[in-house]
């Protein structure tokens, strides 16, 4: 496979993440997807799009298994 991008061979398996809004929060989602080691070009095959739409469209679903691992600071100036 070559990247469609910068042409490069170099493509391999690497973990991405993908992060949402929701309201004043961001939720952070792993996934598994090749990558281009040249150009960073990400490829997502049906299953993991289909997986992105679903988390999407569930985000505002309470019963969403989601965890804290961390807090966001903000400073006014």
């Amino acid at each position: 496979m070559k990247c469609v991008i910068c042409h490069s061979e170099d493509i391999q398996v690497k973990a991405v993440y993908e992060e949402f809004d929701r309201g004043e929060d961001i939720v952070r989602f792993s996934f598994e997807v090749p990558v281009c080691m040249q150009c960073g070009e990400r490829y997502y095959d049906r299953q993991t799009m289909q997986k992105l739409e679903h988390i999407r469209d569930q985000l505002d679903n309470p019963s969403l298994a989601l965890e804290e691992v961390g807090k966001v600071l903000v400073g006014r100036a």
